[in-house]
């Protein structure tokens, strides 16, 4: 499945599983974004649920915050075949900005992929679910 859509299957809505994720999630981090994941069991037919943040502390705006997740929820979309082709198992991401400024579009989809690669490569020693 290396389309490039985000259905609402794929999207991480799931209180708990976000609160597991800050409780027993590891991370990777290229700055401005980090990345927390955390290999689970969905019941549905789902090998990634992904979730995407910005900081109301450093973002008052919610007009720049959802900018921020538009732009990280899009540079996801177009590299999430990375992880679907290079990745077995189910994960549940969640993508935190960290940054203090406003990103551009560009920016966000280089280090996304950034993102996305150093996870692939701290995990092909571990073995997913």
């Amino acid at each position: 499945m290396s389309d490039l859509t985000f259905p609402k299957k794929e999207k991480l809505k799931s209180k708990k599983l976000i609160e597991q994720l800050f409780a027993e999630g590891k991370s990777v981090s290229v700055f401005p974004i980090k990345l927390i994941y955390l290999p689970v069991q969905f019941t549905e037919d789902t090998r990634l649920k992904a979730g995407v943040t910005a900081p109301k502390k450093n973002f008052k705006s919610a007009v720049k915050r959802n900018r921020i997740k538009r732009l990280m929820r899009e540079g996801y979309r177009h590299n999430k075949h990375l992880v679907f082709n290079n990745r077995e198992g189910s994960f549940a991401f969640l993508f935190l900005y960290l940054g203090k400024e406003m990103p551009s579009q560009s920016n966000v989809k280089k280090t996304m992929k950034e993102v996305i690669k150093r996870f692939l490569d701290k995990n092909t020693s571990d073995i997913g679910i």
